[in-house]
């Protein structure tokens, strides 16, 4: 479909990747990683035409339709959700117009025997083939379903798309590309507006895609959920191996330590030949085996390792001071915008060390609640904050309030005070940015650059609560990485909304969950809210009938439970008990394990079947929780 040879991008005199081959075929669902700023959007840009090559070439098959989905939009003001997701089918709108215009003309006109309205009944005949051809019947139903599964309700559908915020119109777009019969998807950090339901949503369509995918993602669990080959663009090169994301980390490690081991063997020989020429350089009877020698290292070819760009960030949270037990104490909290209602009657109570995650499709509240308990805006019923609380807050949009023209040192000056606006540009330093980079203009830092200067922005000011809302947009893995450790270590009360499941695993231990304007507490991490969510649906059927058997039964059976009520229900509530205790139990294993992880992967995973013993404890966990929930709606049963 596409072959890429010998491609560079130079910005500036520099280099951003140069001489990087490879091929696109039908079928392939690339992975396009790399740090921010190795050059991922910029390949993807030229892939689609919109930017030119500075060399090399590019083939592509003939009449081939790439779709891509960029980071900045526009939109035509004054068009319905439904009108703009129609404009996906350019020709069915125009044949439609064409039938509507010739339907007309055979309503009206009279002169049957003339050549024009024989015309008429050719391009009828042509104009319904075509349609039917192209899905002209299913297309409204088609783009209904999309809007749908990426989180629209039907009632938003003749919303203008001007009443929408930037991330809702992301996924118009997206909805535009999914619809659209193209060849190749080009996707740019496609999951950065969608909630988790949405994400699930997404991957099952396109592992069933039948063309070329290329997408550029740091979500990893989407990575290897979807895609079948990974592209790393690492300094100006390419490594390209037919796995997905974790799997390519593997193979490439093991490569690279062949090519260390090779090397060192290479070396070994090199330097045994090195010795052998300098003892018989001087010997006229050696001479000529000398001379052979040297002729033989110098068309020795280099055995080269594989370099990696192994600079990361260097973030600490620390705590300002101890709060009281008590973080945040809410009583019938509501929220509306005009008409719509977000939350009712909501009640909290959030205590010290609490390590939360806010889960739920967009528009559900999450960012809207966080936004409430740091005062930004307005909200009605009761909402206080504990003794000594100090909320440290990066909003979802915190880089869009990045001054578009003063440089990264300047806003970190800025917003510095006299006891650390010494340590501004070691701080600057601990996220990336030194040398020139300090001088950059906000206006021309990527997402991630800006995300990283938000965060390290946020360093400057103590606190002990830490609410973040979607942190993990825009920044590339690696940065990800170092973020979580982070917040593993942070020792205060932790806040996130995040549709990020892999970033959620391992940093709370609860999962609140919006819908439907109100919240409900889930114990555990996100893994267990998933497993429950999909169980919920489920269970709503086996309750159903639960309630018909039951009012079948007879007076003398109700009698008889109800003698032998108060036994059973002490026998349920030690079983319960048990179960409780065994998985406490079990989460500390797993959680001592979760944070060797964090601190050593290299070693703790290399013990003997490490892999094997710990997924063994993670399904016992998942059981376990099965049992209590069980238990607990037999204990609920009898109240």
């Amino acid at each position: 479909m596409v072959n890429v040879h010998d491609l560079t991008v130079t910005f500036s005199g520099t280099d951003l990747f140069s001489g990087i081959t490879f091929k696109l075929n039908r079928g392939d669902r690339v992975g396009l990683i790399g740090k921010n700023g190795a050059g991922k959007s910029t390949l993807l840009k030229v892939l689609s035409k919109d930017i030119d090559s500075s060399g090399g070439t590019i083939a592509f098959d003939k009449e081939i339709k790439i779709g891509f989905l960029r980071q900045d939009i526009d939109f035509v003001h004054g068009r319905t959700i439904l009108e703009e997701a129609y404009q996906a089918f350019e020709e069915i709108i125009q044949i439609e117009k064409n039938l509507e215009y010739i339907n007309e003309q055979l309503a009206t006109r009279t002169d049957y025997e003339s050549e024009g309205y024989n015309q008429l009944i050719i391009d009828l005949n042509e104009d319904t083939e075509r349609y039917e051809l192209l899905g002209g019947y299913n297309y409204q139903g088609d783009t209904e379903k999309i809007l749908q599964g990426l989180g629209f309700q039907r009632e938003d559908f003749d919303k203008l798309t001007d009443t929408f915020s930037g991330g809702w119109r992301m996924r118009i777009e997206l909805a535009k590309l999914l619809l659209q019969n193209n060849d190749i998807l080009l996707l740019d950090e496609p999951t950065n507006h969608l909630d988790i339901e949405s994400i699930i949503w997404l991957e099952n369509f396109l592992k069933s895609y039948t063309g070329a995918i290329v997408l550029v993602s740091h979500d990893k669990m989407f990575l290897d959920n979807v895609t079948n080959r990974t592209i790393e663009i690492s300094l100006g090169k390419i490594y390209d191996y037919k796995k997905p994301y974790t799997q390519f980390l593997e193979l490439r490690k093991d490569i690279k330590e062949k090519q260390l081991q090779s090397q060192k063997n290479q070396e070994k020989e090199i330097k045994q030949t090195e010795q052998l020429i300098e003892k018989f350089r001087y010997k006229a009877s050696k001479a000529a085996f000398a001379q052979s020698l040297i002729k033989k290292l110098e068309k020795v070819e280099r055995i080269e390792v594989d370099e990696d760009e192994n600079a990361t960030m260097n973030i600490r949270f620390s705590i300002s001071r101890d709060p009281g037990k008590i973080i945040f104490e809410a009583e019938n909290l509501q929220k509306s915008y005009g008409d719509k209602q977000v939350l009712q009657n909501v009640d909290l109570l959030i205590e010290r060390n609490s390590r939360i995650a806010f889960v739920g499709q967009n528009g559900q509240g999450k960012s809207t609640l966080a936004k409430m308990m740091v005062g930004e805006i307005p909200f009605e019923g009761m909402l206080k904050l504990g003794h000594n609380v100090e909320i440290g807050y990066f909003a979802q949009n915190q880089s869009e309030y990045l001054p578009p023209e003063k440089t990264v040192v300047e806003i970190m000056e800025d917003a510095a005070d006299d006891n650390n606006r010494a340590r501004v540009r070691d701080m600057l330093g601990a996220f990336l940015f030194s040398g020139e980079s300090v001088d950059k203009k906000a206006k021309v830092l990527s997402g991630g650059e800006r995300n990283r200067l938000a965060l390290c922005k946020l360093l400057l000011s103590p606190f002990n609560v830490l609410i973040m809302d979607e942190p993990t947009n825009h920044l590339d893995i690696a940065s990800k990485s170092v973020l979580k450790r982070a917040l593993q270590n942070f020792n205060g009360t932790l806040i996130l909304v995040s549709h990020d499941r892999e970033f959620l695993q391992g940093l709370t231990n609860k999962v609140y969950g919006f819908k439907d304007k109100v919240i409900k507490e889930y114990l555990g991490d996100i893994d267990y809210f998933l497993d429950v969510h999909k169980m919920e649906s489920l269970r709503e059927a086996e309750k159903r009938t639960v309630v018909k058997e039951t009012k079948k039964s007879s007076q003398k059976e109700k009698y008889q439970l109800s003698k032998e009520q108060e036994k059973e229900l002490r026998k349920l509530k030690n079983k319960l008990a048990k179960i409780e205790n065994q998985i406490n139990d079990l989460e500390k294993e797993i959680e001592q394990i979760d944070l060797a992880l964090a601190e050593n992967y290299e070693e703790v995973s290399s013990q003997p079947n490490f892999f094997e013993n710990y997924k063994a404890k993670k399904r016992k966990y998942e059981e376990l929780m099965e049992q209590w929930e069980l238990a607990e709606e037999e204990v609920t049963n009898f109240s």
